[in-house]
């Protein structure tokens, strides 16, 4: 396995898999890159299968859809490496008590979780959410306890409609992560009010990367906003390549090129 931006590239050739599952176990998680090691009760599959991919966050319990190919590891063997990699909460007694024993939540450690469970069973989630004034039916939720578990799972929430807008739009799960690093909460607002922001702030994301988002947020081939970012690019592009003073007849040729539209524009 390797921490860099994202997982080794696919080999060429192998087909696309899915797979679905329960996170048994986080091996390994690097909150600043989101990369992550895990052990996946997979459906249809009697061991447990080891899944390495990218999340902003990531618990024991969570349920996880995984797009991705199966990998020989020299040294850790057979390994299901996810170019997407989607999460959502566990609906089971048992998935929701792992989850909120695993540190995810603050303010619940394992003694808290089984309380918790034991109280609300499956419906646990939903009291959080919509009735959170009932948590303190649990023996050791106070004001103070249960305004953390609120926030803990309002920002869990969050980051889960972040990631699903983000593959909604055709970004993979590695740069999805780096988006959300980068702008936090304000990553959707950042996307519809101008994607190729990304091209300069996010590594590893170009313009034909940020351009590819932003016709899939439906921007027209020839809108304003996409000149001037072709533009800017062509003359980025230009003084990259050492020059000082290009054209503009050259600049126009460049960014049309680049742009796929006519030069009259």
């Amino acid at each position: 396995m390797t921490e860099r931006g994202r997982p080794r590239q696919f080999e060429r050739g192998q087909p696309v898999e899915a797979l679905a599952g329960t996170i048994e176990r986080v091996t390994f998680h690097n909150p600043e890159t989101g990369f992550c090691v895990l052990k996946v009760q997979a459906r249809g599959k009697r061991d447990l299968v080891p899944v390495i991919g990218h999340a902003p966050a990531i618990a024991a319990g969570e349920w996880i859809t995984a797009t991705g190919i199966w990998h020989t590891d020299r040294q850790h063997g057979v390994q299901f490496k996810a170019e997407t990699l989607k999460v959502t909460p566990p609906t089971g007694v048992e998935g929701i008590e792992k989850y909120l024993a695993s540190g995810h939540m603050r303010g619940i450690g394992p003694a808290m979780a089984k309380r918790i469970v034991a109280a609300f069973g499956e419906g646990t989630f939903e009291i959080i959410e919509a009735e959170p004034q009932r948590l303190p039916e649990v023996a050791g939720i106070g004001p103070k306890r249960a305004a953390r578990i609120i926030a803990g799972w309002a920002e869990q929430k969050a980051v889960r409609e972040i990631m699903l807008f983000l593959h909604a739009h055709g970004v993979g799960t590695a740069r999805a992560v780096r988006i959300f690093k980068t702008y936090g909460h304000d990553a959707i607002a950042v996307m519809t009010e101008d994607p190729y922001r990304l091209a300069k702030d996010i590594r590893g994301i170009g313009f034909k990367t940020a351009d590819a988002i932003a016709m899939k947020l439906g921007l027209t081939p020839e809108a304003p906003q996409r000149l001037r970012a072709g533009i800017s690019f062509a003359l980025q592009t230009a003084t990259d390549g050492g020059h000082c003073a290009l054209p503009v007849v050259e600049l126009i040729k460049l960014a049309s090129d680049l742009l796929g539209v006519e030069a009259a524009l």
